[in-house]
């Protein structure tokens, strides 16, 4: 199982971004994804998921109505678009997948800042 985040970076409050993450090794399309992200001196937080089949989302509440999950079965990706992003949400951000175990990317940072 392999799991690579892309897409962060720096953008100034209020602007967007969309996050990527490509999956390879497993059955992509019959697995939940999710989002996570660190933020520095925090722990790990979950951010969203989505369901196998592209629906069912769930978010931390912090973020509802500013970022969205999507996949692209075909492609193997999911994404997270981020918009109207805040200072608070500077973190490295990572995708998992729960199969035989837990499996994570290497995280991409988005840094919010003016």
């Amino acid at each position: 199982v392999q799991l690579v985040e892309s897409g962060g970076g720096l953008v100034q409050p209020g602007g967007s971004l969309r996050l990527s993450c490509a999956a390879s090794g497993f059955t992509f399309s019959s697995y939940v994804m999710r989002w996570y992200r660190q933020a520095p001196g925090k722990e790990r937080e979950f951010v969203g998921r989505i369901g196998s089949v592209g629906g069912n989302t769930a978010y931390v509440d912090s973020v509802k109505g500013r970022l969205t999950i999507s996949r692209d079965n075909a492609k193997r990706t999911v994404y997270l678009q981020m918009n109207s992003l805040k200072p608070e949400d500077t973190a490295v951000y990572y995708c998992n997948v729960f199969t035989d175990r837990i499996y994570w990317g290497q995280g991409t940072q988005v840094t919010v800042s003016s």
